[in-house]
């Protein structure tokens, strides 16, 4: 039996065919170069406020920095959308969203005053399997054996993290796992209303909702007598730094967008955990913070404990700035 040789046409499809997964893998490879800026943009963000440490408080900037934030996405969102981009679904999502993310930000932006950045931040790692822990309680999602594994790891991990921050601080040193959770609740809130409007309205509307949590937390801080929560006329140059870090995270949010569109979620996911490696870089060369032995032994941890969940299919990426 012969074989007949390819025709022209077939070389054509053949040719068409590889033009097309090499404008796949080159998308993919540009998804990953923003998702990868966006993560360092939202980490350098991080050691912004660091610089605010003793000058106010960090109910204030959280404060100062939404304030911000809100007024750039409204103008963007009437610019792009008009009213339209201002109707909400699901309320009561959007207030579980604007909650947490005043509770995310307000915690670690306080944590950033008290202990190293890469600490901190390793320890807000944890968020994805808080919200492992999380979504069988208020979603009906169900977890796997990976899913209990990893919650177990990243115990393992905050613990050893946690030992000597702890004795260093107390128990303020359990402010970035409430950042972590407010997070999770964050991401879970997400799923709740993905698909339901913009992505930009999505950012307005968390934004604008944790504003009146962040007002009366920094109201209350203010009240309370205790020095490190009264709140001063800021120096110019905080106001600006708040300003910087909106700007900063604005366009971080939207570089996380551009690489969404180009790669998909679970080629995202790792990506987010070049912020512990800028945080160590930055944290030691600025503010001469070098974690210990164990510390960055705990911090790998958690990393592998996150690895894991999302080599199971249930890791979502989470960021507060």
């Amino acid at each position: 039996m012969c074989v007949a040789p390819p025709t022209d046409a077939a070389h054509r499809v053949a040719a068409r065919q590889r033009e097309g997964a090499i404008d796949v893998q080159r998308r993919e490879n540009a998804g990953l170069l923003f998702a990868l800026a966006g993560f360092v943009l939202l980490s350098l963000g991080d050691s912004v406020i660091k610089t605010i440490a003793g000058a106010w408080p960090g109910t204030a900037v959280a404060l100062t920095r939404y304030a911000i934030g809100v007024a750039m996405l409204g103008a963007m969102l009437a610019g792009s959308q008009g009213r339209a981009g201002f109707r909400m679904v699901r309320p009561r999502w959007h207030v579980l969203r604007g909650f947490s993310v005043a509770l995310a930000t307000i915690c670690f932006f306080s944590s950033l005053f008290l202990m190293p950045q890469a600490e901190a931040t390793a320890l807000t790692f944890t968020s994805p399997i808080l919200t492992a822990l999380l979504s069988p309680l208020l979603l009906g999602e169900r977890l796997n054996r990976a899913s209990f594994a990893a919650l177990a790891l990243g115990f393992v991990g905050a613990v050893i993290v946690l030992r000597p921050t702890f004795l260093a601080v107390g128990a303020a040193a359990l402010l970035p796992l409430l950042s972590a959770l407010g997070m999770s609740l964050l991401m879970i809130g997400n799923r709740a209303v993905a698909g339901t409007q913009s992505a930009l309205s999505m950012q307005f509307f968390v934004a604008l909702l944790a504003l009146p949590v962040m007002a009366v937390a920094a109201m209350a801080g203010h009240l309370s007598g205790f020095p490190p929560l009264h709140i001063g006329l800021p120096d110019w140059t905080i106001v600006a730094r708040c300003a910087i870090v909106a700007v900063t995270a604005t366009t971080a949010h939207w570089l996380l967008f551009m690489a969404a569109e180009r790669a998909s979620a679970a080629r995202i996911a790792p990506m987010t955990y070049v912020q512990l490696l800028v945080a160590l870089v930055v944290g030691y060369a600025v503010f001469g913070d070098l974690p210990d032995a164990l510390s960055l032994l705990g911090a790998a941890v958690i990393v592998g404990a996150g690895l894991l969940l999302w080599r199971s299919g249930r890791t979502v990426v989470a960021t507060t700035d």
